[in-house]
């Protein structure tokens, strides 16, 4: 069994620091703004680290320049699915396709319930593992 103290779950930037506060945020998204990438919000009760195509909330904010702007678009998200993870990306289209340059959760559960490492044996002595999210135990209305 696979254990995480606290069961954080660690994907994105800042992932191992406590919780961003909303003015740390805005500075993150000032950031962005400023070397001209696109910011998106997305929402996800299955955080699996291999689910990397969470949900949309909205559209992706390709002409907002305005911080503030962007941080209420996050708390609406936040009021929408409170009992979901949301996390901020930001996309580079400098080379003519979208990249992210920068990904970070800012709304969690209150309860996480973690990851278990599952060991399965196969041909020949060879071990292979798992990681199963013991979010996805329950159906996706019930999972928080």
């Amino acid at each position: 069994m696979m254990t995480n103290p606290g069961n954080r779950l660690t994907q994105g930037q800042f992932s191992f620091l406590p919780d961003l506060t909303d003015a740390q945020i805005t500075a993150q998204i000032r950031y962005a703004l400023n070397h001209g990438w696109a910011i998106g919000v997305e929402y996800t009760d299955d955080p699996h680290p291999r689910n990397t195509y969470w949900e949309m909330f909205g559209m992706p904010m390709f002409d907002l320049k305005d911080a503030a702007g962007i941080l209420m678009e996050i708390n609406d998200c936040r009021k929408t699915f409170p009992n979901h993870y949301v996390r901020v990306t930001a996309f580079d289209s400098s080379q003519g396709w979208e990249t992210p340059r920068m990904s970070y959760i800012v709304n969690r559960p209150k309860k996480e319930p973690g990851f278990g490492l599952v060991r399965q044996e196969v041909d020949g002595r060879r071990i292979r593992y798992t990681i199963h999210s013991y979010a996805t135990d329950h159906p996706e209305s019930e999972r928080y």
